[in-house]
């Protein structure tokens, strides 16, 4: 797996060099992405001159652990911006609309992981693996979108075989680990499961149905055309990111998985490219590793995924029953990389 170059693309900084570090705040640092975000800043060695950790006011008050040193969480109601160069937000949409514009008006940079901005015509929505450039909107008003977990993986996956075919459409199946609706929801599949191990009913109350020894095909709100809203994200977060005109349609799946998301990806392109030369492509392609052997039975599965950096593709093959099309089977830790890495590669790229 090669590692990310931000794929050679040249801009001026975004902020000033500065030797003894950068004010970081990481708002909703409690929650399952904000914990990860702190461990990922502090193992990728992110030049920190001060970490504010930033929550609700129920946890105002509260410590959290950053790089060996206890930090006192600040309440983001009272909290003020100023001063602060990045800040990674993961506290919600209603969250970031109320705040993300404040942060930035005091001339800070805002990473946001809810769903608030990305479709935003004037907000960059950034894979940095994949559209780099982009981050150039961000010069205006300073707030950059980070996509749907799922989209992430994907877009990772088909953005090196776009360049070389390009994708005339896309559909993806997803089976999605319980962390992407954050920590009530894995503690409610650990609770259904002991339950019903030992014979007792199975409470639910995060899921609209029980999730333990079941799947879901339901995945926030459903809309008028029949698809669920995380379908439309990753339909058109797809499209703006790869910034192609590219059909893409998708059908999202809860499986009882603590932590992975899995995504079953048909992907046709507008001419002819054949297993082995995406097999090729792939694997010289930047934050892919492709696990891929039939014959030893070599392939990605969510628990090996979980804890990893890497989008893992596996299940290269030519879709026999039309033209020009593959079957790729894409999986990734969808609360690091698909949600807390993307953030801190992205902070890299303003820093440099």
């Amino acid at each position: 797996m090669k590692t990310n170059s931000m794929s050679g693309v040249d801009m001026e900084r975004f902020l000033p060099e500065k030797e003894a570090g950068y004010v970081v705040a990481v708002i909703g640092a409690t929650g399952t992405v904000g914990k990860t975000m702190l461990e990922i800043l502090a193992e990728r060695k992110f030049p920190i001159s001060k970490m504010i950790v930033v929550a609700s006011s129920r946890s105002a008050g509260s410590t959290l652990e950053f790089d060996g040193k206890d930090i006192v969480v600040q309440d983001l109601d009272t909290f003020d911006p100023e001063g602060v160069d990045i800040a990674l937000f993961s506290a919600g949409g209603e969250r970031s609309l109320e705040h993300a514009p404040r942060f930035a008006e005091a001339g800070c940079y805002v990473v946001d992981n809810s769903s608030a901005w990305r479709m935003d015509e004037t907000v960059a929505l950034v894979v940095p693996e994949v559209n780099p450039h982009a981050l150039e909107m961000a010069r205006q008003n300073r707030i950059i979108a980070n996509p749907n977990c799922s989209t992430i993986q994907m877009v990772v996956a088909l953005k090196p075989l776009h360049d070389v075919v390009p994708i005339e459409r896309v559909n993806v199946s997803t089976y999605q680990a319980v962390s992407g609706a954050g920590a009530p929801a894995i503690e409610e599949l650990a609770q259904q499961t002991r339950s019903l191990l030992n014979g007792e009913e199975a409470k639910t109350d995060v899921f609209p149905a029980r999730i333990a020894f079941n799947v879901i095909p339901h995945i926030d709100v459903f809309m008028e055309d029949g698809y669920t809203k995380e379908e439309r994200k990753m339909m058109d977060e797809t499209v703006k990111i790869m910034e192609a005109d590219i059909a893409v349609t998708a059908t999202t799946v809860r499986v009882p998985v603590f932590y992975g998301h899995s995504e079953a990806v048909n992907v046709t392109f507008t001419a002819d490219m054949d297993a082995d030369q995406a097999r090729e492509v792939l694997g010289d392609a930047e934050g892919i590793c492709v696990v891929d052997d039939p014959s030893t039975e070599d392939y990605a599965m969510p628990s090996e995924a979980a804890g990893t950096d890497a989008v893992w593709v596996s299940r290269i093959r030519n879709d026999n029953s039309f033209r020009n099309s593959l079957h790729l089977w894409v999986v990734a830790d969808n609360v690091r990389k698909g949600a807390a890495l993307n953030a801190v590669q992205i902070a890299e790229i303003l820093i440099r």
